[in-house]
């Protein structure tokens, strides 16, 4: 992968935050990917991300977040959300 600061210039929307604490993680599968999602302490959106095998939880755990803000559309409802590019253990 490039470098975290050629990478954040490349794609202006990207947000690198670090040493994040998580306050709640959870997982579930759908398919044949798990569905995270993380709060993350100071924020009020969820930030959300999948991966191809189930992952230890990261609650407590402080992170560096590589992501860009997002929106889903559920029931005729717009819902902001953060869509995670990066997670690493700080």
């Amino acid at each position: 992968m490039k470098s975290i600061k050629k990478f954040l210039t490349d794609n202006e929307h990207l947000v690198h935050s670090q040493m994040q604490k998580i306050e709640s993680h959870v997982q579930r599968q759908k398919e044949e990917w798990f569905l995270n999602t993380v709060l993350v302490e100071g924020y009020d959106v969820p930030f959300k991300y999948k991966r191809k095998k189930r992952y230890k939880s990261l609650q407590g755990a402080f992170v560096d977040i590589i992501y860009y803000p997002a929106k889903e559309n559920i029931a005729g409802m717009d819902f902001e959300y953060m869509k995670v590019v990066k997670i690493n253990l700080s």
